[in-house]
């Protein structure tokens, strides 16, 4: 079941982004559809389409002093585009964290933050927000106070915790989220297949 049937989802399925089958997520949980976000993001056209809307209500809550906002940072990979694309569409600084040689979570390449910066995390998919806590948490070790956050597709699952922060995602979706003991495909025993690019 897909909530709501919006644009968004077109463009994911029209991109091929959007697979069915049985996966286990960077997350650790295991689902029967996988959001290859890539798929989508790899054209700029869509990928301002899919994320003009989530530009529209951030930029709304800035200007109405609700939101404030300094700069955008995506956890690599799968923030990087969606950080970017937000970035240019709101005329903010956009950059991203990344794993070190250690696999923590770090900012590199020159990038800075200032103290008190106020920073809104993009990312392309939320399961559990796990790669967004670890950006916050290197963020705010540097003095930087995370605003919001952002996304493509929020896929959680209905008795997940709420998020520590706002989340302006494209779509809402409402798929198989399962942890592995309680996985209904590995109780059918369907082999799992991991697409996702970080080692758990």
């Amino acid at each position: 079941m897909l909530l709501p049937m919006s644009d968004t989802i077109t463009l994911l399925k029209g991109s091929g982004a959007m697979l069915e089958g049985h996966f286990l997520l960077s997350s650790g949980r295991h689902s029967d559809f996988y959001f290859q976000c890539a798929r989508l993001l790899q054209y700029p056209d869509k990928a301002a389409e899919a994320l003009a809307g989530v530009a529209d209500r951030l930029r709304t809550d800035i200007r109405g002093g609700k939101l404030a906002v300094d700069a955008i940072v995506g956890p690599a990979m799968g923030g990087i585009v969606v950080a970017y694309e937000l970035a240019r569409q709101l005329g903010l600084p956009g950059f991203f964290t990344e794993r070190d040689d250690s696999g923590a979570m770090a900012l590199r390449r020159g990038f800075e933050i200032k103290p008190g910066a106020k920073i809104l995390i993009a990312e392309d998919v939320v399961t559990t927000g796990k790669s967004s806590g670890e950006s916050a948490a290197v963020l705010e070790a540097l003095g930087a106070k995370i605003a919001a956050l952002a996304c493509v597709v929020d896929r959680r699952a209905i008795e997940a915790s709420p998020l520590a922060w706002p989340l302006y995602a494209a779509c809402t979706v409402e798929v198989g989220n399962w942890e592995q003991h309680n996985c209904a495909l590995c109780k059918q025993g369907i082999p799992a297949v991991k697409p996702g690019s970080r080692k758990l």
